[in-house]
């Protein structure tokens, strides 16, 4: 590998307060010693809705310990490894990093073994970059909280998912239409097609449909909702839950908008923040290489296009994920 240089590109947020980003240069960072920490060349990264409101509202435990650089999911090479583990320099892989460190909107980031899988060789890095958070919050979702089988024995379950085009729900309609559910997805009408030919079993148009109606159709209830909307439609999915089942959000807590009419049921619910976990991550690898499951990736941008890509981001009207390229332009 050629050697490295000791500044690099990256996003910089100035302050917590100011959701706003500067392109600069920065020192490449260097791997701690005796740790599991890998230094990779990041190749593209993906974005969050909302992620540079995350250091006000989220703000992180040891704030020395960070930059505010952002961007947490990522596709690249290896450039060091400790010695203890299984990736070398020269192996592509891709992860979740961890928020409590700095982000990855930069040529060089840091990450950790336990974070870290090996990219899907079907797809290309952007379509890799667009993976990690989205299919690992899903599969926590699904298989973790609401305690669904991953071996594919959930014939007779019905799922339903809010923002079922968006990046997390995306996956939640292909991992809970291979595990045997029947799936039924809530999004605009613009995106019937794309959530029909993930695996839903039936899509609901939110501007059109209200779930409190649909539920009250004979065998419309549904065991698992997986929220991934918030609001309006956390609200209206409570309806659709029977009593026993599970609600799960990734966006907000779903008591906070539990309808008055909901109060008597019993209906295990909460909300949760996936967690990095390449072991995973290496089964979600398994699945795009085999076809059972792909990437959505709703635009891709050059770096130096950033404010573009974040504003389409945090439009609300992306379809799967935004996806910056580093490698665009070499």
């Amino acid at each position: 590998m050629p050697p490295l240089p000791p500044t690099a590109r990256s996003l910089l947020q100035p302050s917590p307060l100011t959701p706003t980003l500067t392109l600069t240069t920065l020192p490449v960072p260097t791997p701690t010693p005796s740790t599991t920490e890998h230094l990779l060349r990041v190749h593209a990264f993906a974005i969050c809705n909302g992620e540079l409101h995350w250091p006000k509202n989220f703000p992180p435990a040891d704030p020395s310990a960070k930059l505010l650089v952002p961007g947490y999911d990522l596709a690249g090479t290896v450039v060091i490894a400790p010695a203890s583990s299984p990736f070398r320099p020269g192996d592509e892989v891709y992860a979740r990093t961890n928020y409590a460190r700095t982000g990855c909107a930069r040529d060089y980031t840091i990450a950790l073994t336990e974070e870290l899988a090996r990219r899907p060789k079907s797809v290309g890095w952007v379509q890799a970059a667009a993976v990690a958070l989205s299919a690992q919050s899903a599969w926590q979702a699904l298989f973790v909280q609401a305690g669904l089988d991953d071996g594919g024995d959930c014939a007779g379950k019905r799922v339903l998912v809010t923002g079922a085009a968006g990046g997390v729900g995306a996956w939640v309609v292909q991992l809970g239409k291979l595990a045997g559910a029947e799936v039924v997805g809530v999004c605009g009408a613009g995106n019937k097609e794309m959530v029909e030919g993930l695996g839903a079993g039936e899509v609901l148009d939110y501007r059109s449909v209200g779930l409190r109606e649909w539920a009250g159709e004979p065998g419309k209830m549904v065991d698992v909702v997986i929220d991934c909307s918030g609001r309006k439609a956390l609200e209206g999915a409570w309806w659709t839950v029977r009593d026993g089942g599970v609600l799960i959000s990734v966006v907000q807590p779903p008591e906070l908008v539990r309808p008055l009419g909901c109060r008597g049921k019993e209906v295990r619910n909460c909300f949760f923040i996936m967690q990095p976990d390449g072991a995973q991550l290496q089964r979600i690898t398994e699945l795009v290489d085999a076809g059972k499951c792909r990437p959505i990736v709703d635009s891709v941008w050059r770096f130096e296009d950033y404010e573009k890509a974040y504003e389409r981001a945090d439009g609300g009207q992306a379809k799967g994920k935004v996806v910056i390229d580093l490698m665009m332009d070499e």
